[in-house]
């Protein structure tokens, strides 16, 4: 089985597959602090868990991190309690096929670039990812699999904090839809805000990427990840496609590509 790791700001997603499919899967918070041994302790405690490793072993593992100093634990993880293994860390001289064709090819997250391969894979090109995680990350990938650019707006919960820490009468909400938009409690009205708000940022910048695109807006396949995603994927109009382990599949694909 192969382990994929998808090392974000806020959290770390882990899935395990069995060829080509999920079979189990994993979200825990993102702590720059915790050691190369650490990791090694939650690691094998959550695959120890799993009744579907009854009898089976992790032969492969491959990872993604926007967070250098938990990608230099994660490798030395890696080195010191899986050494017997392959295992792919998705860095400079890493094959991915994804041509970057930005003003600084080093500027672009692993991650943005894994998950343009899955979807080229998935989905085929020209299409608008859109990730939503610490950041709402929006990847425009060209009809030839190309990463030719990104925009990127302050994620869901970092704008719920924000406006909790500034309003004197504002606190942190539980973020599900409101009963209307039209809110008639406080509460409600948080939420129709940021769940609509967001929905509207979505449809208003993916509508504009899409034009630079293609000539024909039906050309493009917008596809949504990330674990705020299904929030605002049924509110948000341009959205065509919600595949929540685009990223792992992505590390996959890698995997593949620099492996025997």
């Amino acid at each position: 089985m192969l382990l994929a790791v998808d090392v974000g700001n806020t959290h770390t997603v882990l899935g395990l597959f069995e060829g080509e499919e999920v079979i189990e899967h994993w979200r825990i918070a993102t702590d720059a602090r915790r050691t190369a041994d650490e990791i090694a302790v939650v690691l094998q405690g959550l695959l120890g868990q799993s009744p579907l490793l009854k009898g089976a072993d992790v032969n492969g593992i491959v990872l993604c991190s926007t967070v250098p100093s938990v990608l230099n634990e994660m490798r030395e993880m890696c080195r010191r309690y899986y050494g017997d293994i392959p295992a792919v860390i998705v860095e400079p001289g890493i094959r991915t096929g994804v041509p970057v064709r930005m003003d600084n090819p080093k500027e672009v997250g692993s991650d943005r670039i894994v998950n343009a391969l899955a979807a080229v894979q998935l989905y085929g090109g020209p299409c608008v990812i859109v990730d939503f995680g610490t950041a709402t990350s929006f990847d425009a990938v060209s009809a030839k699999g190309e990463y030719v650019g990104a925009v990127t707006a302050p994620g869901i919960e970092i704008s719920v904090d924000a406006l909790a820490a500034a309003g004197a009468q504002l606190h942190k909400v539980e973020l599900i839809r409101p009963r209307s938009v039209i809110a008639k409690n406080t509460v409600e009205a948080l939420q129709a805000g940021i769940i609509y708000g967001f929905a509207g940022q979505v449809d208003g910048i993916v509508e504009r990427m899409v034009a630079e695109l293609a000539d024909d807006p039906d050309d493009v396949t917008v596809v949504a990840t990330g674990s705020a995603a299904p929030l605002v994927v049924g509110e948000a109009r341009s959205v065509d496609v919600h595949e929540p382990w685009l990223t792992l599949i992505g590390l996959r694909l890698i995997y593949r590509r620099n492996t025997p």
